[in-house]
């Protein structure tokens, strides 16, 4: 059967505006997805239903439909987006009367089921990840535009591509190749050279504007990563190393569809901004859905000390002190101090002559953390430390959310295709099912020899992505030739990260290797507190813990520099 070409057009909510006309004007395509959701994006989506039970879903992928709805009507592009997050329902019925109001002739379906909300109470939304055989239903059914609740990021193109092939639950492999095919796509340019770690290796004109990523598809599950000619960026086998590793743990990338095995992943450059994608191996998925649920964890309020010149450190000590008398009456009930030595010594500008002090505090009480801790800031403005400023006072202190990942039967959860005439098809859960274990760490290769070394950055050899699962951070290391891999191997063992990365040194660290990409995967347990939305932490998405370890100095074989 042909090729099928998926393309995406957003990796998150406020992703860039135009990438719909851009994919849609700027090569052949058969079906534009977007990935709008993230765990962050579930909760500001569910505040957003408490204030108007209306919404819920990302306003922002109707206006592009207002936009470009016709066009994809014209090219014959059929449009898959879990945009509906928490109403899915409410969207379909927005792209409803937007094509009714363009006087378009578009079959809308939506995929839900996904909403368990109402068995977590005092849950602010709690949702299970869907596969892709609700939105394959829709598009076997004539669908012009699939929107979809929470779903794996990779049901988007899963869906099309079952629906496409005819593939069926069992074709483990092929859903598999597709699972990977979809997880390079759903960050849009990360797999374009966004957030690379090599960037500064190409000319900055190929960075100004990255161009969107697609996939063609083959009936065997295999696809080629590449993107329209003439747009930015660049996809080569790193810059789709890196997405692969994006937000994965061990060697079973598990999904409701399928457990699809990244150590069986090869790649080839398939010439200029072409990446092959084949050899993936499929097991049936586990017997369990993962669910999201997002609750209001309590208040959170922030104030940023200037400490400028001399004494840095008795300084902090002051301030430190003084807050915490002037607070004492009612402590927070959680208090954290960071300092963050930004300054230098003999300064040529009063900036770089300064550093921060940081101050967080959560309580279930708002004043506790409002009123009360401005107050007491802005109390010591005449009788703190000298030079003493804040970057900004505080405020009266915003919610915070937290989040937990549970699991639930796959049978269930009720996954449901409602279809453009009111139809609904019930999606049964998968009839072959496999409880999720380990895989036995691989044999590493041969060590390289002994010889001279230099102190270096980690990163003059490596490329590092790092990013977040819940509380939960990964961190992808990867090298391009098979003598650094010799070495990575064997020098990056987990006291070597630990040693790297002091943060993580008394947290647990689980480390995947992945020979066939040239890579390790480290999963730092805890580290982002209850997730992204908690704020636990100064780089709450741990998005660039990977550059902070190749940042790091240890000893390199200079025959790899």
């Amino acid at each position: 059967m042909r090729t099928l070409r998926i393309g995406n057009a957003s990796g998150f909510y406020g992703d860039r505006f135009d990438a719909v006309r851009e994919m849609l004007t700027g090569g052949e395509l058969d079906v534009l997805t977007g990935d709008y959701l993230a765990e962050l994006t579930m909760l500001i989506l569910g505040r957003d239903r408490l204030k108007d039970p209306s919404a819920g879903y990302a306003r922002t992928f109707l206006r592009q439909l207002e936009e470009c709805l016709g066009l994809a009507q014209e090219r014959g592009v059929r449009i898959v987006a879990n945009a509906g997050g928490l109403n899915p329902a409410g969207l379909a019925d927005a792209v409803r009367e937007l094509a009714d109001r363009l006087g378009l002739s578009v079959r809308v379906a939506q995929v839900e089921g996904d909403d368990l909300t109402a068995g977590h109470p005092g849950a602010l939304a709690a949702h299970a990840y869907l596969g892709g055989f609700g939105i394959a239903a829709c598009l076997n059914e004539g669908a012009d535009v699939v929107v979809t609740g929470r779903v794996t990021d990779a049901a988007l193109v899963t869906g099309p591509a079952a629906a496409h092939f005819g593939w069926g639950p069992a074709d483990h492999d092929r859903l598999a190749g597709a699972v990977v095919a979809g997880h390079v796509l759903e960050c849009g340019t990360q797999a374009t050279g966004g957030n690379y770690a090599f960037f500064a290796e190409r000319h900055p004109r190929d960075l100004l504007r990255p161009g969107f990523p697609l996939a063609e598809i083959h009936e065997d599950g295999s696809a080629v990563i590449t993107k329209h000619p003439g747009t930015g960026g660049f996809v080569d086998l790193g810059t789709v190393t890196a997405q692969l590793l994006y937000e994965t743990g061990g060697a079973r990338y598990a999904g409701p569809d399928v457990t699809a095995r990244l150590d069986s992943v090869r790649l080839e450059q398939d010439g200029p901004d072409r990446v092959r994608i084949h050899g993936v191996r499929g097991e049936a998925p586990p017997p369990t859905l993962k669910v999201g649920v997002n609750r209001f964890g309590g208040f959170r309020n922030e104030v940023v000390f200037v400490l400028t010149g001399l004494d840095i450190e008795a300084k902090a000590e002051l301030v430190r002190a003084q807050m915490t008398e002037a607070l004492a009456k009612s402590p927070p009930e959680e208090t954290r101090w960071e300092l963050v030595r930004t300054d230098r010594a003999d300064a040529g500008t009063e900036e770089t002559a300064s550093a921060l002090l940081r101050l967080v505090v959560r309580d279930p009480d708002q004043e506790a953390v409002g009123r009360a801790l401005s107050g007491a800031a802005i109390e010591l403005a005449l009788a703190g430390y000298p030079g003493f400023h804040v970057l900004a006072p505080p405020g009266k202190g915003a919610p915070y959310g937290v989040f937990e990942a549970e699991y639930t039967a796959q049978d269930a959860v009720p996954h449901l295709a409602v279809l453009h005439d009111g139809r609904r098809i019930a999606v049964a859960p998968p009839e072959e099912t496999l409880v999720l274990a380990e895989v036995e760490e691989p044999p590493l290769p041969e060590p390289l020899p002994d010889g001279p070394v230099t102190r270096a950055p980690l990163g003059r050899v490596a490329g590092a992505r790092s990013g977040d699962k819940g509380g939960d951070a990964n961190v992808g290391v990867w090298v391009r030739t098979d003598e650094e891999w010799r070495w990575l191997a064997h020098e990056l063992t987990v006291d070597r990260f630990r040693q790297l990365l002091p943060e993580c040194a008394e947290l647990p660290v689980h480390r995947h290797v992945l020979p066939g990409l040239r890579a390790l995967n480290f999963v730092v347990e805890g580290v982002l507190g209850a997730g992204v939305a908690s704020q636990a932490r100064f780089d709450p998405q741990a998005k660039a813990l990977g550059e902070w370890l190749r940042s790091r100095h240890l000893d390199i074989p200079e025959v790899l520099l």
